[in-house]
């Protein structure tokens, strides 16, 4: 199983990233993927939930309204769209893998997650 995230860069407040997290080594149907962020000094958080077949997404607090998700089956990608991007999402992003179905009070928990990628820095300056 291969998680690889790709999009992070330098950008200033109100722009927007892509994220890309290519997958390789499992059935991508059968997978939920979240995109997790952890910036310096602060726990790690999970940031979006795009579960298997789709059937749902989930949102953190911080990012409703100005983050998608979305996972491209022929690609075997999954995608965060960042928009509104503020100092505050200042983090490395990874994408993380696991086999079972989340729901609004699981989504969020790392350790249920057997499968991570390396991360990609997001800077957005003030």
């Amino acid at each position: 199983v291969q998680l690889v995230e790709s999009g992070g860069d330098l950008v200033q407040e109100g722009g927007s990233l892509r994220l890309s997290c290519a997958t390789s080594g499992f059935t991508f149907d059968d997978f939920s993927v979240t995109w997790f962020r952890q910036a310096p000094g602060k726990e790690r958080e999970g940031v979006a939930c795009i579960n298997l077949s789709e059937r749902s997404t989930y949102y953190s607090e911080s990012v409703e309204g100005r983050f998608t998700i979305s996972r491209d089956y022929a690609k075997r990608t999954v995608y965060l769209q960042m928009n509104g991007l503020v100092p505050e999402d200042t983090a490395v992003y990874h994408c993380a893998a696991g086999l079972r179905y989340r729901t609004e009070r699981t989504w969020n928990l790392a350790n249920d997650y057997p499968y991570w990628g390396q991360g990609t820095q997001v800077t957005v300056s003030s």
